[in-house]
């Protein structure tokens, strides 16, 4: 096969790929953010003495992780301004679909690492006279999120690749970009080609921060 590479293309589309780039970030990093933090309150419902709030929220997680992210981003773009009555961006319709999906499985991801911790720790705060929130501040939620880390990781990465998803709702992220130059140029293998990189770049260090927590906390247990 007599293909040559045209290094030249790369070095013009490059900065429009970089364009797409700061729009993953912008996608991705909030989104982490709102749903890990939209994870904690489901899970604090989901070990609640509530019926209401441990069965809502239970079904909230598992509508979430038991449907395809792609059917979620399409369902917030097209379906749900039907409910709301207002028209959402693309952008915003992708960055609450992830967010939310982020959401469902870091209630799991807190609600395992609270009920690692022994009860008696618990215990021993309201024994100092502490409040159970200033326990759950204070003495568990340090813990968890020690504990946890490894999982926050891999999180961390599974949001950045579902990221590209967004491309479907026309977001001008890295992969529409891609997709876009590639059509222009009829030069897919070049263009494909240094997304995929770009992607590596950014994923890699998360990946090998996860895996060197994990062989850490191996090691001490």
């Amino acid at each position: 096969m007599d293909y040559a590479f045209d290094f030249a293309l790369v070095v013009e589309t490059f900065p429009i790929l970089m364009r797409g780039f700061l729009v993953t970030l912008e996608l991705w990093l909030p989104s982490l953010a709102i749903g890990l933090a939209a994870g904690l309150v489901l899970a604090l419902a989901r070990l609640s003495r509530s019926r209401l709030l441990r069965g809502g929220s239970l079904v909230y997680i598992e509508l979430f992780r038991d449907t395809p992210v792609l059917i979620q981003l399409i369902w917030f773009y097209y379906a749900f301004p039907i409910l709301i009555g207002v028209q959402l961006s693309p952008f915003t319709a992708a960055l609450l679909g992830l967010a939310l999906n982020t959401s469902a499985y870091g209630a799991e991801i807190f609600r395992g690492g609270i009920q690692s911790i022994a009860r008696g720790q618990w215990e021993g705060g309201k024994a100092l006279g502490m409040r159970h929130a200033d326990v759950l501040r204070r003495i568990i939620l340090p813990q968890v999120f020690k504990l946890m880390l490894p999982a926050f990781t891999n999180r961390a990465v599974e949001v950045a690749k579902m990221s590209s998803l967004a491309s479907v709702l026309s977001v001008h992220e890295l992969m529409y970009q891609g997709r876009l130059l590639s059509s222009t140029y009829y030069r897919p293998f070049e263009i494909l080609t240094t997304v995929a990189v770009v992607y590596f770049v950014l994923i890699y260090p998360a990946t090998f921060l996860s895996m060197t927590l994990e062989r850490r906390m191996a090691g001490k247990g």
